[in-house]
C-alpha cells in the first residue's frame, strides 16, 4: 500500500482493477452508481460500459494471466452479465406496465369527454 496525503491507496494490480471495474457496474446494476438519485433504479447503460470493459480486458489478456487471475475475470464478467439481464428484463417489465397503466388512464379521459 502506498501512502498519499493521510490516505492509504490500495497497490495497482490485476485484481483491483477487475474489482475495481466490477464495483462501477454492480453500483450501476443497482441503481446507486455516481450521480444517480436513490431510487432511480439502474443505470443500464453505464452497467453495459463497465461489463464491456472487463470483457475487452478478458480479450486483451487472454493467455497472459495466471488461472486465478483468469478465473476471477471470466466469474466477474459470466455473473454481470446475468445480473445485467436480469435488471434489463426487470426494467422492461416495469416499463411495460407503466405504458399500460398511462394508456388506460388516457381511455379513461377521453371516454370522460
Amino acid at each position: 500500500m502506498s501512502e498519499f496525503g493521510n490516505e492509504t491507496i490500495p497497490p495497482a494490480t490485476f485484481d483491483f482493477l477487475v474489482a475495481s471495474l466490477r464495483f462501477q457496474a454492480e453500483m450501476s446494476l443497482s441503481g446507486m452508481g455516481v450521480g444517480e438519485k436513490e431510487g432511480e433504479g439502474p443505470n443500464l447503460p453505464y452497467a453495459r460500459h463497465f461489463i464491456d470493459l472487463l470483457a475487452l480486458l478478458s480479450d486483451k489478456t487472454r493467455g497472459n494471466l495466471t488461472l486465478e487471475e483468469q478465473r476471477m475475470l471470466e466469474n466477474s464478467i459470466t455473473e454481470l452479465r446475468f445480473r445485467y439481464i436480469q435488471a434489463f428484463d426487470s426494467e422492461t417489465k416495469k416499463n411495460a406496465a407503466g405504458s399500460e397503466e398511462q394508456a388506460q388512464a388516457a381511455t379513461a379521459q377521453g371516454g370522460d369527454n
